[in-house]
């Protein structure tokens, strides 16, 4: 695709007009006789992935394939969704969901482990005396992009369970309450409050001056830190000049956080009142986790989200689906009709609000498409049958257009016991990182 020979920079044409995300791409926004795909106005990436706990409910209850409830059928034209993933009728064009994926590193763990080896692959090291496990596949896609966004990725939860507020400090608490790893020794909390990721995402305050003048404050301490450190380090010896040095590097860092958060331009978007805090609603916090990522997106404050959409072990009750039953004792199903019934409500009701956010991106211009068309999102478990514990065959799909490169629209049939990190490799490799293995893969899932 080239365009004319001219040239506007489409973050003032939006500024100085003043008008919505919804313009379209102009010719004028692009170089003369430069390709789409190569200019600042190509399509950003946006990647998410959504982690549901105590897997779904499929064919390896004692109910067998008659009971599957999470597995479509088909492909293309004939592609036909499974009763808990129905909610996504509008999009299924955009929906691949794989058969038989095995997660190895959980295996016979319980809860323990299931949230963090989920995206990781890898089995923590019991023997290490501190956190030890590896880098997750989203921090690594935000390695390679989150540089351009003021948030490199966020991580969020719905929820934090009282067994959570009470776990000790240390790496066994990290590993059933967290989706991310920046590293082999540094988990990322997922954060459970509506305020402070609001506040993580657009500043300090309530409003916009008040936002304003918090991150004018903290450029001129940053400036502060920045001119008494560099003179500081030339009255130290050399190990303290070290460990100034790491600390200047989180200091840059948050210089940049400062630097990009006060170059966004966000007359596009209006912005919410900010959350009080953690709402009594469940399935209002729910709702509001999932605008927050969609705001985040819509803004390009970030391009990386993951979310825990409800905790593993929870013992939240669904009344407001009819489930009064707690989701954990619940999943212990012992292969109870009634139970079984009421666990597919309690995972269509997910994949409902998780449709909604879909919808939402859907409906919402960015480009030449959509925001829909520019993610790639993962959803799913890293459990199989919660009344086992296992960790065969996990329930995963992928959802949206990821720039043109996700096919939609199928059910893929994979070999038995294909290992997980062949999802994920796929997922490393479309966002652009060009990898030719990820832990214990045996290669990339081709047609998808």
């Amino acid at each position: 695709m080239f365009l004319t020979k001219k040239h506007l920079s489409r973050r003032t044409v939006l500024k100085g007009a003043g008008v919505s995300l919804a313009l379209p791409l102009l010719d004028a926004m692009i170089p003369a006789a430069t390709a789409l795909a190569q200019t600042a106005a190509a399509p950003k990436l946006r990647v998410g992935f959504f982690y549901i706990p105590h897997g779904a409910i499929q064919w390896n209850t004692s109910h067998g394939a008659a009971m599957d409830r999470w597995n479509p059928s088909g492909s293309g034209a004939n592609f036909k969704l499974s009763e808990i993933l129905s909610p996504l009728e509008e999009f299924k064009h955009l929906v691949t969901s794989f058969s038989n994926l095995e997660n190895k590193a959980n295996q016979n763990s319980v809860h323990a482990i299931v949230p963090s080896t989920w995206l990781s692959g890898t089995r923590p090291d019991s023997s290490a005396q501190g956190a030890s496990m590896s880098t997750t596949v989203d921090q690594m896609i935000a390695a390679r992009i989150g540089q351009e966004t003021s948030l490199p990725s966020i991580e969020v939860a719905s929820e934090l369970t009282a067994q959570q507020a009470a776990c000790p400090s240390g790496a066994g608490c990290y590993y059933s309450t967290t989706l991310s790893w920046r590293d082999a020794t540094s988990p990322l909390p997922m954060e459970f409050n509506p305020r402070k990721v609001f506040t993580q995402l657009f500043g300090e305050g309530d409003t916009d001056a008040e936002r304003a003048a918090v991150n004018a404050q903290t450029r001129s301490l940053l400036d502060l830190i920045t001119d008494r450190t560099a003179a500081l380090q030339k009255q130290v010896g050399s190990s303290d000049r070290v460990l100034l040095d790491q600390y200047m590097t989180t200091v840059r860092e948050i210089e940049r956080r400062v630097q990009m958060a006060a170059q966004r331009d966000l007359s596009a978007i209006t912005l919410p009142e900010a959350p009080i805090g953690e709402l009594e609603s469940f399935d209002e916090q729910v709702k509001l986790m999932f605008d927050l990522i969609a705001l985040a997106y819509q803004a390009n404050l970030t391009r990386v989200a993951s979310y825990i959409m409800v905790a593993e072990g929870t013992q939240r009750t669904y009344n407001h689906i009819g489930v009064p039953d707690a989701f954990h004792p619940l999943s212990h199903h012992a292969n109870k009709m009634d139970s079984l019934v009421k666990l597919v409500r309690i995972q269509k009701y997910h994949v409902e609000r998780f449709a909604g956010f879909v919808k939402k991106l859907a409906q919402t211009p960015d480009g030449d498409g959509s925001l829909l068309d520019h993610s790639l999102f993962m959803y799913g478990s890293n459990m199989s049958n919660s009344d086992k514990h296992n960790n065969y065959p996990l329930p995963n799909i992928l959802v949206g257009g990821a720039n043109g490169q996700l096919k939609g629209g199928q059910q893929v049939e994979l070999p038995e016991h294909t290992p997980l990190t062949n999802l994920l490799l796929t997922v490393l490799n479309k966002a652009g990182l060009d990898m030719k293995s990820f832990v214990d893969s045996t290669g990339e899932i081709a047609g998808v």
